[in-house]
Parts: C-alpha cells; structure tokens; sequence
C-alpha cells in the first residue's frame, strides 16, 4: 500500500466532511494497523500505528497490559471455572476479584517482564514494543484498509454532526426546504438535513423546495442512519429566540423573557422585566417605530405579538397579561383563581376571539382568570341582595 497517496487527500476529507484534520488521520492510523494486523499479526493482538503525513512513513507497536499475579486467574481457578465447580465472580464481589482476567501472552505481560523493557514501569500500564516497519500489505491487507478508512470517516463523520448539532439543541438556525415527503418537511440546515414534522409546523403556513426558513432545534437523536435533527417552527422558544437575535438588550441579559405563551400562527404573548434602572423592557422589545418586533412578526407570516411588563405583584401581572384590554379591578380568589373585572365594552376584547386573549393570559400567568364585566357584577350583586331580601322576607312569614 502506498501510504503517501493519501497525503493529498487527507485535507481534502477533512473539509468535504467537516472532520477535525486529527480525527481524519487517526482513522487512516486504525485502519493500517487494522491491515497490518491481517497481514503480519496475531489473533488478540492490539495493533497501534503512528503516521506521518508529511513524510507518509509509519511506525508500528504491539499494545501489551501490564499485569501481576493478582490480577490473572490461576490454572486452578480457570479449572474450576472451566468445571462449573466455582461460579463466575459477580459484582457484588470485591473489586480486586472482580478484575481478575485470563492470560493472553498477546495482550498481556507480567510486571517482572515488563520491567525488563521499561524499568519505571507500573501494574495496570501499557507496555508498547515497537514492530517491524511493513510497507507492501497485500492486496487483502489494502482492501481492508480502504474499507476500514470509508469506514471510519463515515462513522467520524456521523459522530461530529451529531456532536455539533447536539449542542445547538434550544438554537434557531437558518434553512432551505429540501422535499416534502408526506406531512414532513426536509431542511438542509448545513452540514446534515433536519426534519419539521407536522406537529411542529405552524397552522397555516406553506412550504415549497427552496424556500429559505429559521427553524428551532428542538433535539437531536442518534440512529443507525446518523443524526436525527428535530425541527420546530411552533414551539413557544422559538419566538423567545427570534427575539434575542433582534433585541440587544434581551441577548445581553438587560431585559428578561419571564414567560411565554404562544397559539402558532395565530398570536403570542411574551411578558418581559428590565434587570436595569432607566431600561424599558417594552420599548426595547418593540423597537424605534416597531421595527424589532416588526422583524419577528415577519419571520412568523404576521403572527400578533403582545409585550406586556412582568410583574411580581400577580393583580398587576394579571392585568397586564390581559392586554390590550382595559382592567378596573382584579380580585384574588381561592385555588389560584382570579376575578378579572373590566368595563362592559372591553369585555370581548378582554375574553378575546374564542376565548384566546383570556385563555394565553392564563397560560402566561399560571393563574386561572375568570373575566367579568362591572355590569355582569352589579347583576350578580343585585341579584344575591334580592335573593337574601326574599329569605328574609320567608323567615319573618313564618314567625
């Protein structure tokens, strides 16, 4: 095999795949030493390579462990074992026991042997002697190799695309529409193609190839076939994202997202706080003129978004939770509950188009909210006066 004609390529393999240059040339070391095995060693050998790009020369060491008498079965003991006389060693026992292995001249070494080669060295060690140099591998031996390196680099490859993208989970990142096949829609996003499955895409939206998205990494998965890049386009995070990449004061930790509640496609409420004196949270959100959230807006085809303050006091948080209704008055109830009371024009606005304006603020809030109108409660007061006008009224017939 001739080892230098991979020096031209090993750079070339590095960057076509997005390998590390070091990853790359130890899979081309396994494998040689893999060949070589083949070729010239023995079966339980543990073959180390060592090449030089520069040069395409290789060196060779057998791999030996450094052993004692502890640490090996005796022939007594493998007579035992090989009888079913005395059990395999199990967990539970001690450590020291637990470690113990058969011999194998071709991975291991005693300690007294060992020493002889390499004075300073310890139990436990690995001793490497060094082989003789073999240049023409065979046929075979290069085929294996070529196979083992094709190998190796596809698996590397798989390993580092998952590596990358495994850590860019909770990240928005740019994409291209590949296909659609069935519900699910196919994005290359650089170095692998990730999937937007159907419960992940917003209502309404259309995808054709081509079309260039942001998307949420939602997670990542290891399969046989490579790394399985979720995708999310309706996940609440995404909207906090798109608005750390507008918004300085957000990225920068001045101005907090405390709680998102989100019906994709249709409308988002986020709640902000400033974490500095003189900071609006709301105005840096929006922007001069609405541009910074005009910008997200646009990214999610018109989606409304409401900005409200945060706020520790929960009939302040509530109110503002409500907007872009008027609230006159907030009372806290049992269980988590709350009496949201408004003017009687604010009441659909309030409630929302199905219900949506209240059912996001609950959401938001953590807190269940109960909408009424002052006149829907002067009712209601009426009526239980009138109720325990006419009780009385009973109680003093029947006296």
């Amino acid at each position: 095999m001739d080892i230098k004609s991979f020096k031209a390529t090993i750079k070339q393999i590095a960057e076509e795949r997005g390998i590390p240059y070091e990853k790359v040339i130890e899979t081309i070391e396994m494998a040689i030493a893999a060949a070589y095995k083949k070729e010239y060693g023995k079966k339980g050998q543990l073959i180390k390579c060592k090449l030089s790009p520069e040069s395409g020369q290789t060196k060779f060491w057998q791999v030996l462990k450094v052993v004692d008498e502890s640490m090996i079965y005796s022939e007594e003991e493998l007579e035992k074992i090989k009888e079913k006389k005395q059990p395999l060693l199990t967990e539970a026992e001690s450590d020291e026991e637990a470690k113990k292995i058969r011999f194998n001249p071709e991975k291991n070494i005693m300690i007294e042997e060992a020493k002889k080669i390499k004075p300073d060295i310890k139990v436990g060690e690995e001793l490497e002697i060094p082989l003789k140099e073999e240049k023409d591998f065979g046929r075979i031996a290069a085929q294996t190799a070529k196979q083992v390196i094709l190998q190796k680099i596809k698996e590397t490859e798989k390993e580092t695309v998952f590596s990358e993208y495994k850590s860019k989970e909770g990240e928005v990142v740019s994409g291209i529409v590949q296909r659609l096949e069935g519900k699910n829609v196919y994005l290359d996003i650089g170095k692998t193609i990730g999937v937007l499955p159907k419960e992940e895409q917003v209502p309404g939206e259309f995808y054709r190839p081509g079309q260039r998205l942001k998307v949420y990494i939602l997670k990542v998965e290891n399969s046989q076939k490579g790394p399985l890049v979720f995708l999310s386009r309706a996940y609440p995070k995404f909207v906090s994202k798109l608005f750390e990449s507008e918004v300085p004061e957000i990225s920068g930790g001045t101005v907090l997202i405390k709680s998102i509640a989100r019906e994709a496609g249709s409308r988002t409420k986020i709640a902000v706080e400033s974490k500095m004196e003189g900071v609006d949270p709301i105005g840096s959100a929006v922007g001069q003129r609405g541009t910074r959230v005009q910008a997200v807006i646009n990214e999610l085809a018109g989606e409304k978004i409401d900005i409200i303050e945060y706020s520790e006091d929960p009939k302040k948080y509530i109110a503002n939770s409500l907007s872009p209704a008027k609230i006159l008055e907030v009372k806290i109830m049992p269980k988590n509950t709350a009496l949201v009371i408004v003017p009687e024009d604010q009441l659909s606005l309030a409630i929302g188009k199905d219900g949506q304006n209240v059912r996001l603020a609950a959401k938001l809030t953590g807190w269940k909210i109960d909408v009424k109108s002052s006149e829907n409660i002067k009712e209601e007061q009426e009526q239980v006066e009138k109720k325990d006008e006419d009780t009385k009224k009973q109680k003093q017939k029947k006296k």
